[in-house]
């Protein structure tokens, strides 16, 4: 789905600051040639303990899904302050200008993962976590 596709839960009820960065972004992005597709964005705390629930099945244990799923409690995504941006060409994109808009990799396991620094487009974006099992927020 677009980044401007009102009409879709996943976008319209992410954070507005992250929407709005997201939007500026992708307007320039599509300048050089590059559009992008959100891939996950907000999602409803069932939905989330779903892809919880299907990770432990998958990967055998809590310990090792938490890798890669947060709980519906601790999930980015539930609240709506983070996106998974598909297609390489605009994750590239994103990892050269992002912290532009704030918009930063916040996982190095999860190259489409993005969250909004507002900082970064100051300081640049902070040091990624290995994974959203070393991410302090998602202590259980």
């Amino acid at each position: 789905m677009s980044v401007f596709d009102d009409g879709v839960p996943a976008v319209v009820n992410l954070d507005p600051g992250l929407l709005g960065a997201l939007r500026r972004a992708a307007t320039d992005a599509k300048d050089d040639g590059v559009e992008f597709f959100v891939n996950g964005g907000w999602r409803s705390p069932e939905y989330q303990d779903q892809l919880l629930r299907d990770a432990v099945s998958l990967y055998g244990s809590e310990k090792e899904a938490a890798r890669w799923v947060a709980t519906p409690e601790t999930s980015a995504h539930v609240s709506g302050d983070a996106v998974d941006i598909g297609r390489s060409d605009a994750r590239a994109w994103l990892s050269e200008h992002g912290a532009e808009y704030g918009l930063c990799q916040i996982y190095r396991n999860e190259p489409w993962h993005y969250e909004l620094r507002p900082g970064a487009i100051h300081l640049g974006c902070p040091p990624m976590y290995d994974d959203p099992s070393h991410d302090p927020r998602m202590r259980r």
